[in-house]
């Protein structure tokens, strides 16, 4: 399956290379810089380790999931004492400058940057290809883009760096204003948007890629975050004329078999693993069923116990909801590959069920083949149901929300006034996408925060204030460049 690829190369500055072939890994190697950037085949190389940073444990990989874990949904489980410790204490809000996970999350973003930048900067001059040249640059300005959004919405202001940085440059930049941030992210999305393939045009090796329709999604929630209704609407209309639309079943999304499906616009590729350490960024494999299987049931390869649902969670589901089944394990719950669930397993009595391979896909811990999903038409859907009631078009907004909640078993809603219905989508965004990394950016961007503060401590989080709406700036970061200032509170 597909892979992302990493070759290092002296330029200096570190570029990346590897296979054109999307789903091939080269071997790690150094090539000297008069034969790079030459030839097709080295655009598809750099571009393709743009790619890789979103597979790491900094990203997708770990830090953005347990974001539920942080958002009210679950808590660490685990095997208790200092396992998770980092994450436990972000999810009870006494996260400290000196917190491992913030640290993770801000250097996650970085590599990937960097790597865009050198694509952004190298590809136009070469005599390649006109439409190899324009996919590799604007998969270059879609992850670029995506970056900047996941770190702009962890800590704000974050310096903002759109050249290869080489070393006589100016290497402790100071944060840029979010809102100048945010003004990049859009460019860079609507540049992609232009410049990207449609989906439906790409081979089978090419797919996972990001795409037209991926840079429309991402600009769509780029603007629910920045509250531009009208915009929304606008995009999620051109991601359905793109040929998107919703799985027929709500577990085809996350069936291992079914990966880059229909209702895909942009997942994080994992592949089995094929020898590479499980714990090093070179590692192509998902950490996520190894980490989140029941602890102790040899019900999967691995199983850790983390992100145990809460009970609370759990008693959000409404009556007939087939979500339910296909997100968590819980006393009398289907059998997993044959297993029935012991709500011993876990100290809530609940696990999650969403990310489990069976072992018959991987015997071994280290090898689960499992993409994780960034944007999914749902998500979409939700975004212009939301959109529209903010429109004052609560009427119009019923039926991107109740083709959601059709698939999921559920009544149509209908009649409802505009704040009812607000309750209403976000609740089925919390349904929909829970355990994706994206409850927690919910909850701190409705009413500038303060729904998700209510939220968090009507659960008992009440160590959660305006603050924790931002992660602080690293320490280490601030003791190597003095020129970063610390988000107010910490």
């Amino acid at each position: 399956m597909k892979r992302y690829i990493l070759t290092t190369i002296v330029l200096a500055l570190i570029v990346f290379s590897c296979s054109e072939d999307f789903l091939d890994k080269a071997p790690l190697d150094t090539i000297n810089t008069s034969n790079f950037f030459q030839t097709e085949a080295d655009a598809i190389a750099a571009v393709n380790g743009a790619y890789q940073p979103l597979q790491w444990p900094k990203l997708y990989n770990m830090r953005m999931w347990t974001s539920d874990i942080m958002a009210g949904n679950s808590i660490v489980g685990a095997g208790g004492g200092d396992d998770g410790r980092e994450t436990i204490d972000m999810a009870n809000f006494v996260t400290t400058t000196d917190n491992t996970g913030v640290l993770d999350l801000f250097r996650g973003p970085p590599p990937g940057i960097l790597r865009c930048n050198v694509v952004l900067q190298k590809v136009p001059d070469m005599d390649i290809d006109e439409d190899i040249k324009n996919r590799t640059l604007g998969e270059a300005h879609f992850l670029r883009g995506l970056y900047y959004f996941i770190l702009v919405r962890y800590f704000g202001n974050v310096p903002l760096i759109l050249e290869p940085q080489a070393p006589g440059d100016d290497l402790r930049p100071s944060r840029t204003d979010k809102a100048l941030v945010y003004e990049q992210i859009i460019k860079d999305l609507e540049e992609a948007k232009e410049l990207l393939p449609e989906k439906s045009t790409y081979s089978s090796n090419d797919l996972g890629r990001a795409s037209k329709g991926s840079a429309a999604g991402l600009l769509a929630k780029v603007y629910l975050t920045l509250g531009e209704w009208e915009e929304v609407v606008t995009l999620a209309n051109e991601v359905t004329a793109l040929g998107y639309a919703l799985n027929p079943n709500y577990g085809d999304n996350f069936d291992v078999q079914n990966k880059n499906s229909l209702e895909s616009l942009f997942e994080i590729q994992y592949v089995s693993d094929a020898g590479e350490d499980f714990w090093s960024n070179e590692n192509q494999s998902s950490w996520l069923s190894t980490f989140t299987g029941p602890r102790n049931s040899d019900m999967v390869a691995g199983g850790w116990g983390w992100n145990q649902p809460l009970q609370e969670f759990v008693d959000a589901y409404e009556p007939g909801d087939k979500r339910k089944d296909v997100t968590i394990l819980y006393d009398g719950c289907p059998q997993f590959d044959g297993m029935d669930y012991d709500p011993g397993y876990s100290t809530t009595g609940y696990n999650l069920r969403k990310f489990l391979v069976t072992k018959s896909v991987t015997a071994t811990s280290d090898n689960s083949p499992q993409n994780f999903p960034v944007l999914r038409y749902a998500d979409v859907q939700l975004m212009k149901a939301e959109a529209l009631n903010n429109l004052d078009r609560t009427s119009e907004a019923e039926a991107p929300l109740n083709e959601v909640r059709a698939r999921a078993g559920l009544a149509a809603v209908s009649g409802l006034s505009q704040s009812e219905f607000k309750e209403v989508v976000l609740h089925e965004r919390r349904i929909e996408l829970a355990f994706e990394g994206q409850r927690w950016f919910d909850l701190i961007r409705v009413d500038g925060g303060q729904w998700g503060l209510d939220f968090l401590h009507s659960i008992g989080r009440v160590n959660a204030t305006v603050k924790h709406l931002l992660f602080p700036i690293p320490l280490k970061e601030i003791e190597s460049n003095p020129n970063l200032v610390q988000n107010p509170g910490y």
